[in-house]
């Protein structure tokens, strides 16, 4: 299938960048598939930026970099009506919301009313200015950025506008042959330069319509509705997983399916994206925290202990 052959074409393109992340390559390109939006959580220096770029040079896409600080303003995302004296009349200057692929750094830094200007975007896919409402770019994605170390000016994001991000993804450092290579290439001309679009927007746009059509059987619509139903249930979790949680998986389940080039979804498929889609909808009870114990851990126990559900006969 050549779309699939483009895909995989676009994740070594972002693994000349991402030495050793294939992973964190596949759940972004999954993220771009589904029309959804990755919250990246690291340490400054792993090369988010670069990753970001790399995607956006192989859809062809406009790349846009937002740096949120405690003083910016909503009017810096989204743009602002000046008044052009000449022509007598207010004219729009758009802001760096209006890219195609979108780098929010360090979204936690920023106030809760500047956040809520970038969020509306990813939800509604439109901003509001000056009581006009205006279209974002298709396609639109999002990679945020927050660093889990620093608390100090930070704002952190509520629970209820995370469930905003598709997935969330934790890149860490890299293994020491890969940092390695990170510092070979280093020494010679950035491979940022060197790559070139293999997608076109028009086909991905079109990619994207054949992705939401991935089938997905009753039983593992059953299946994530029990994964889902179980983080509700479990002592160690004060709020569970909402039906748009569930929603989500099965989103992101089609492009994964999609982007191994099937056109069902299986529950291996589902199993690898719910610590990524459901560990930052959910809220941990405060005694599970205080045992260092995560939310990624908890869905994977989750995970391990949810019946997986037999392939009927004649099903895909």
């Amino acid at each position: 299938m050549e779309e699939h052959r483009k895909l995989l074409k676009v994740i070594e393109n972002i693994e000349q960048v991402m030495i050793g992340k294939r992973e964190v390559a596949e759940l972004s390109v999954v993220a771009l598939l589904a029309g959804g939006h990755v919250l990246l959580e690291d340490v400054p220096g792993v090369g988010k930026t670069m990753m970001v770029r790399a995607l956006a040079r192989s859809v062809g896409a406009d790349f846009k970099r937002i740096q949120f600080t405690p003083d910016l303003l909503p009017s810096d995302v989204i743009g602002v009506s000046i008044y052009n004296p000449k022509e007598m009349e207010f004219q729009f200057r758009p802001g760096p919301i209006m890219g195609n692929i979108v780098l929010a750094d360090e979204i936690n830094r920023t106030s809760p009313k500047t956040q809520s200007a970038l969020l509306e975007g990813m939800e509604e896919a439109s901003v509001t200015v000056d009581g006009r409402t205006l279209a974002l770019p298709d396609p639109f994605f999002v990679m945020a950025t927050q660093n889990p170390i620093e608390h100090e000016g930070t704002y952190p994001l509520p629970e209820a506008q995370l469930d905003r991000f598709l997935l969330k993804v934790k890149m860490g450092y890299p293994g020491r042959e890969d940092e390695v290579e990170v510092l070979r290439r280093a020494e010679k001309q950035p491979p940022i330069n060197r790559i070139e679009p293999v997608i076109s927007l028009e086909e991905l746009r079109d990619i994207r319509i054949r992705a939401a059509e991935v089938a997905v059987d009753d039983t593992v619509k059953g299946y994530i509705v029990d994964l889902s139903e179980n983080t509700r249930k479990s002592p160690d979790i004060r709020l569970g997983v909402s039906p748009r949680g569930s929603i989500a998986l099965m989103r992101a389940g089609r492009a994964l399916a999609f982007l191994k080039g099937r056109d069902y979804v299986l529950p291996d498929d589902i199993q690898h994206l719910a610590p990524y889609v459901f560990s930052h909808r959910m809220i941990l009870q405060p005694e599970v925290r205080y045992e260092g114990i995560d939310a990624e851990e908890l869905v994977e126990r989750i995970v391990t202990r949810t019946k997986v559900p037999v392939r009927r006969a004649g099903a895909r």
